[in-house]
């Protein structure tokens, strides 16, 4: 799911309807479909695929993974363990939420050359550094297929580097997530 879960409810939906904000998400398909189901945050997930299968795998210390996409997502490993729901792309830069700065849809959206995006990601990773201090930062979403135009305009202290499941890793990641939830 495109924001934070709770308890199997979505409890902010910033990139969907507002109506889904607060819904039990995981009763009402479970109710729709006759099958047991289970949710999750779409970046937890695809940070879950990465580290199990992908460009996190063995990495220990802190790793945050960042989707970059119609928004911004984000998943926060300390010593290989997820801290769930982290929503990087909510603080505030410039005076407007990161994601509407640096997304790869505003990149789209403002026709912004990969030089002007990369200035805009130098700041929200700056940020991003600031705040977490991580030893490794692995981008996602579908642009990291492109990560050899941004990436090497960016200069951070932490090793920065493109997702190797790509888009693919939350549907990986959701796949990991729904199997730990049914073995308990």
């Amino acid at each position: 799911m495109p924001g934070p879960v709770k308890g199997g409810v979505l409890m902010l939906a910033n990139n969907l309807d507002r109506g889904w904000s607060g819904l039990r998400v995981d009763r009402m398909l479970s109710r729709a479909t006759g099958c047991r189901t289970f949710v999750v945050n779409d970046a937890d997930a695809a940070g879950m695929a990465e580290m199990k299968f992908g460009a996190g795998k063995g990495k220990n210390g802190t790793v945050v993974l960042v989707t970059l996409g119609t928004g911004i997502g984000s998943s926060l490993f300390i010593s290989g363990l997820l801290v769930p729901n982290t929503e990087l792309g909510q603080f505030e830069l410039r005076g407007k939420r990161a994601e509407l700065r640096a997304s790869a849809a505003i990149r789209k959206q403002r026709k912004l050359s990969w030089g002007k995006w990369a200035a805009r990601l130098q700041e929200y990773f700056d940020m991003v550094e600031l705040l977490l201090w991580p030893d490794l930062i692995i981008v996602g979403g579908g642009v990291s297929r492109r990560a050899d135009r941004f990436i090497p305009k960016l200069r951070l202290r932490a090793r920065i580097i493109p997702a190797r499941l790509k888009n693919e890793a939350g549907l990986i990641g959701a796949a990991l997530h729904a199997a730990g939830e049914a073995r308990r």
